[in-house]
């Protein structure tokens, strides 16, 4: 593994050699991210490998990846850190002795308060903080992707907690201060364009939009991950896919589902792509009913008979 992109085909080959087959522009992003360590906000639709170019950066530059699922009410403790509050309170337990002597002697209860207060920093400091995926990333030793995973999904308060992170490569714990990465993260932030996603998080990010892939590169994604799948039957699924997601469907397949469709025509032992094995097999590609019957109805079409 490498530790850096040299060139934006040092980026391609390095994907390619962990099974991320990269279009050009991808390969780009991929490099500029790692030599500008800026992040990456990758937009598209559902099922095109957003994900999966984050998990893949981290493979081919030879980091830990550290993901971040997002959702609805997502905030900053859960994103960062918490207490281990069961922890504090053992130590309290086994330092009762140890606070009688810090108080032995104290002529009023302020003076004995003002005692105790010293200790305060003991009990807010890095052993009893139980790091979150962005702390984790910020105080990883070695060097980290961080994938932050649908950010569209959490609130736009979340946005704005992003930001320092993403600017300064550090975040601020109110008992502690502010913790800078000891190692620069990698950012890969994916949308789904759920929800329009603020200007000032754009702004920080370099910007990919992974579409559906095309007839060439889905047709290489195929060969690739389903080297059992005849080249023929390859093809035909291929452009299938292609006459699918022209049609008006409530979710177009993606790749994924893509290489299920045709691992499943294979186990069927089918030589070529007919009608009759569209419609017993749609349901293998398309996981809407809806999209199902209006996809059985033009079986023809879509085989291209």
């Amino acid at each position: 593994m490498i530790s850096s992109f040299q060139s934006v085909q040092d980026a391609e080959r390095a994907l390619e050699g962990v099974g991320y087959l990269a279009s050009a522009e991808i390969a780009t992003a991929a490099f500029l991210a790692d030599r500008m360590e800026k992040p990456v906000l990758v937009e598209g639709p559902a099922g095109v490998g957003k994900t999966e170019f984050g998990r893949s950066l981290a493979k081919a530059l030879g980091r830990e990846l550290v993901r971040l699922q997002c959702y609805e009410g997502l905030d900053e403790a859960k994103a960062l850190y918490e207490w281990e509050y069961a922890k504090q309170l053992l130590y309290t337990q086994l330092l009762k002795d140890k606070i009688g002597e810090a108080i032995a002697g104290a002529r009023t209860l302020a003076e004995a308060a003002d005692r105790i207060a010293e200790g305060d920093a003991v009990f807010s400091s890095t052993r009893f903080l139980l790091p979150r995926p962005i702390l984790r990333a910020i105080l990883s030793e070695t060097p980290v992707v961080l994938l932050v995973d649908e950010v569209d999904k959490a609130d736009p308060e979340f946005e704005a907690f992003l930001l320092e992170m993403l600017a300064d490569h550090a975040v601020t714990i109110p008992e502690l201060g502010t913790m800078r990465a000891v190692h620069v993260p990698r950012v890969v932030l994916t949308s789904n364009n759920s929800r329009e996603l603020s200007d000032p998080l754009k702004r920080r990010c370099l910007h990919l939009y992974i579409d559906f892939p095309s007839r060439e590169r889905e047709l290489r994604i195929l060969r690739t991950r389903l080297p059992d799948v005849s080249a023929q039957l390859a093809e035909e699924v291929v452009s299938a896919l292609q006459r699918l997601r022209a049609l008006d469907l409530k979710k177009p397949p993606s790749i994924s589902e893509a290489l299920d469709w045709a691992q499943s025509l294979a186990l069927l032992n089918a030589e070529t792509l007919t009608p009759d094995l569209v419609a017993a097999t749609l349901n293998a590609v398309l996981k809407h009913e809806g999209d199902v019957e209006r996809a059985r109805a033009r079986a023809a079409q879509i085989a291209g008979s």
